[in-house]
C-alpha cells in the first residue's frame, strides 16, 4: 500500500480576510514577544497567497516576481511594500501603546 503526501500549505487554510487578520496579528504579537520578526515576511505572503499573489501585484503595482521574493521566508520587505500589500489584502496596521510601567 503506498501512501501519498501533499504539502501543506498555509494559504489554503484562510476563509475570509478577518481570518487573515487575526493570523497576522497573532504573528506580530509573538514577534513582539521574541524580537524575533522572520516569520513575519512569510505569514504575509501566505496571507497574499490565499487572496492571489496576481490581485495583489496588480493592486500594489509591483511584480508577482518581487512580491514572492520579498514575501517568502527568506524576504526582507520595504515597509512600503508590507504597507501595499496590506492595503491591497483590505488589512489595516494600527499601534498600541504598551501596558505596564515602561509605557509611561
Amino acid at each position: 500500500m503506498s501512501v501519498q503526501i501533499t504539502k501543506w500549505d498555509l494559504a489554503a487554510t484562510f476563509r475570509d480576510t478577518a481570518d487573515m487578520s487575526h493570523y497576522l496579528d497573532t504573528v506580530l504579537a509573538e514577534a513582539a514577544a521574541t524580537g524575533d520578526y522572520t516569520l513575519l515576511p512569510d505569514a504575509l505572503g501566505a496571507i497574499a497567497r490565499a487572496k492571489g499573489m496576481t490581485d495583489i501585484a496588480r493592486e500594489t503595482g509591483l511584480s508577482r516576481e518581487s512580491l514572492y521574493k520579498a514575501l517568502s521566508d527568506e524576504g526582507n520587505p520595504s515597509f512600503a511594500t508590507v504597507m501595499k500589500v496590506l492595503q491591497a489584502l483590505s488589512i489595516e496596521l494600527h499601534a498600541k501603546a504598551k501596558d505596564g510601567p515602561e509605557a509611561a
